[in-house]
């Protein structure tokens, strides 16, 4: 957390008012940047990173739902069955590359340190295409409760 102190004199001379004025001036101009910077003065900013923002159509609008975290391991030319989400799935990759091919869509490949949301109700196959390196990610999801995480399409 940012923290700044300032020291105030209370009494200063009439000749010296000027100079003091400025310098406060300045010691507050140099902390309202600092607060700015760094996230309000929470030190969130320079903590949390924003990875993905999207607005998403399809979620559950019951009056429970359930949250679930997810994470998956796969080892090189690993693959899902092909395959459909009744809601959105947001996959962040911890290590290695996700390509995720989707029906009527170029494929895309996220890899580590970013995130992706899958739609709902688009089919689907995940990848890792490569030939050495394993592939680790982390799903995260809302659905209505008991909902099936995937649903496979023959």
């Amino acid at each position: 957390m940012l923290v700044e102190r300032f020291t105030v004199r209370y009494r200063v001379r009439e000749e010296d008012a000027d100079e003091y004025v400025e310098e406060l001036l300045s010691r507050v101009r140099s902390f309202a940047r600092r607060f700015a910077s760094d996230g309000a003065g929470t030190g969130c900013r320079k903590a949390a990173q924003l990875l993905l923002s999207e607005i998403v159509q399809g979620m559950p609008k019951g009056e429970k739902q359930e949250v679930r975290v997810l994470t998956a391991n796969f080892q090189p030319h690993d693959k899902t069955l092909f395959h459909t989400h009744r809601f959105p799935v947001t996959v962040y990759v911890l290590e290695g590359a996700f390509t995720l091919e989707m029906e009527g869509r170029e494929p895309v490949t996220v890899k580590a340190g970013q995130a992706i949301t899958m739609p709902a109700h688009v089919k689907m196959t995940g990848y890792n295409r490569s030939n050495t390196e394993q592939l680790r990610l982390v799903t995260f999801n809302v659905s209505d409760p008991g909902t099936p995480y995937l649903e496979p399409v023959h």
